[in-house]
């Protein structure tokens, strides 16, 4: 949830980044008030408990007549309290309701718009010349024994797959790679469950407007999370850290689940957009102070993998329409997808500010050691949807694909052939 204090001390601002991302401002207005009718209930029932307690002390002195209309009152007043906190009861569920509505505030270097009106902020490396007509991923991961899409809908439904043979150790050498990059840049490695309560998921922000993506195990209520961002940030819920010696970083392996509601008929050749992959995440807690120049060194780890890949990539930065509801600023690196000549996201790194520590109650002292909210930060260090990169990039004429350098102690070999 964004900063209240914000929203009082400076509401132009709220009503900036709402225009930003294209989302109502009216909304600004109604928080606005149920905040002041919540201080306002609040300031009330306060003062008639203060009353309530003094009254006690009184009756305690009191004899005869003078006792009895203490204690007529002290029923009155015993009323009104129970009335001033019904009332302020239903003002703080207004404005926690409202407050949920309300996504992170933007960045002020944020392009405005939306999906389409992003900066690009460099291009690195140059797109192959084929002197051949370039295969898709699907078509050399299956001459590949690498990739099986008719089995995977067979056994599970559309948009999911079998990885297979050397498919499975190209996955696990870019994983491991990712995971050993992590390691060495200091990020505790985790395996996290996949499985998560309502309240974890919902103070990561996937619920609400991303709900419908969202695959929910009703019986025990539960959530397969879409990324390891989900459980790493409840990680610490409800505690407060120790973030003296700087951030807290953390790289998550897990497998993610995604419904694609509403991606009907988009991108349905192939493993670009599926309902499971596996993903290694970064996840890191740090003070608000240092959030930005943390969220540069994200970018700056996301760069390093893509070179390891040796893929063409650029990266830009997301218009304001297009961010998350928990994102104050996000920079996609997109590769280049020879069959389709255009580039398609990789990875994506965003800060969240405190917004959803301020959700799941997440702090540190600060240097007078004062609880405030800390702010996280995720990035995408590798998914299944690298493959398709660095199969289509690395093809040759006779259907072999080459082994990026990297990868070949993972893998055990320089070049992949079709069976």
């Amino acid at each position: 949830m964004i900063d209240l204090r914000t929203l009082r001390e400076d509401p132009e601002a709220v009503r900036a980044s709402q225009r930003a991302r294209g989302e109502d401002e009216a909304v600004v207005d109604a928080l606005r008030s149920a905040d002041e009718r919540r201080r306002s209930t609040v300031a009330k029932a306060d003062t008639l408990r203060a009353e309530q307690k003094q009254l006690g002390k009184q009756v305690g002195k009191a004899r005869g007549e003078d006792r009895d209309a203490l204690l007529a009152r002290g029923k009155e007043l015993a009323a009104e309290v129970r009335a001033a906190e019904a009332v302020q009861t239903a003002a703080e569920a207004e404005l926690a309701e409202l407050h949920a509505l309300v996504p992170n505030l933007v960045h002020p270097d944020v392009p405005a718009g939306g999906e389409d009106d992003y900066v690009v902020l460099k291009e690195v490396g140059t797109p192959p010349a084929f002197d051949f007509e370039p295969s898709d991923h699907l078509d050399l991961g299956t001459r590949l024994g690498a990739l099986d899409t008719e089995r995977g809908a067979k056994v599970s439904g559309a948009r999911f797959y079998f990885l297979t043979g050397v498919g499975a150790q190209l996955q696990l050498a870019l994983l491991n790679l990712a995971a050993a990059q992590a390691t060495a840049n200091g990020f505790t490695l985790m395996i996290p469950p996949v499985l998560v309560r309502p309240e974890i998921m919902a103070g990561t922000c996937f619920l609400g407007a991303h709900a419908g993506e969202v695959y929910r195990l009703a019986e025990d209520d539960l959530y397969l999370v879409g990324t390891s961002e989900v459980p790493l940030a409840g990680y610490h819920a409800g505690e407060i850290l120790d973030l003296s010696a700087g951030p807290r970083r953390y790289a998550g392996w897990s497998s993610c689940f995604r419904r694609e509601a509403g991606s009907y008929g988009k991108d349905t050749r192939g493993i670009i957009r599926v309902h499971q992959f596996d993903k290694v995440e970064m996840f890191v807690y740090c003070k608000p102070e240092d959030a930005e120049a943390e969220h540069a060194r994200l970018l700056a780890w996301e760069e390093e993998m893509l070179a390891k890949i040796e893929v063409p990539y650029r990266v830009i930065d997301v218009a304001g329409g297009d961010l998350g509801s928990s994102a104050a600023r996000k920079f996609d690196c997109e590769a280049w997808v020879p069959t389709q000549q255009r580039y398609r996201e990789l990875t994506s790194t965003s800060n969240c500010t405190t917004f959803q520590a301020r959700r799941l109650s997440i702090r540190y002292r600060d240097e007078h050691n004062r609880p405030r909210t800390a702010a996280t930060l995720n990035g995408t260090l590798a998914t299944t949807r690298w493959l398709v990169a660095i199969l289509e990039n690395h093809q040759q004429a006779d259907g072999s694909v080459r082994v990026p350098e990297a990868l070949r102690p993972f893998v055990g070999r320089d070049v992949l052939t079709p069976r």
